[in-house]
């Protein structure tokens, strides 16, 4: 099931935001961060440059918000090192993104940027 407009239009403002605020200018051509929409969850997302072959990204997958349209909240999921999905406990789910998205900015436990 495929985000509903409005949310999704908000979500693409606000993780563009900050996507574009947390690496500095002229750091991109080192590092970068973006997301990806499918269906009702949004994959952020840390990519780097692969040492060989030159020209190539690595991606990390950072953290995972999954929209429940049924009664309008998110929630939020971390990944471990096989890209494998975990709710994060330390946050319930929310109707705000932004408080979730505050939780990974944060990272009071260090599992999103270490």
């Amino acid at each position: 099931m495929a985000l509903p407009q409005l949310q999704r239009q908000f979500a693409e403002r606000l993780l563009g935001s900050f996507c574009e605020k947390r690496v500095p200018a002229e750091e991109r051509d080192r590092m970068r961060i973006f997301y990806k929409i499918r269906g009702n969850s949004i994959t952020l997302v840390d990519s780097r440059p692969a040492l060989l072959p030159q020209g190539d990204w690595l991606n990390m997958s950072i953290a995972q918000f999954r929209y429940d349209e049924s009664d309008g909240t998110w929630t939020l999921y971390c990944a471990d090192r096989n890209d494998k999905w975990h709710l994060y406990m330390d946050c319930g789910p929310s109707k705000d993104l932004s408080e979730l998205l505050k939780e990974v900015d944060d990272d009071p436990t260090g599992i999103f940027f270490g």
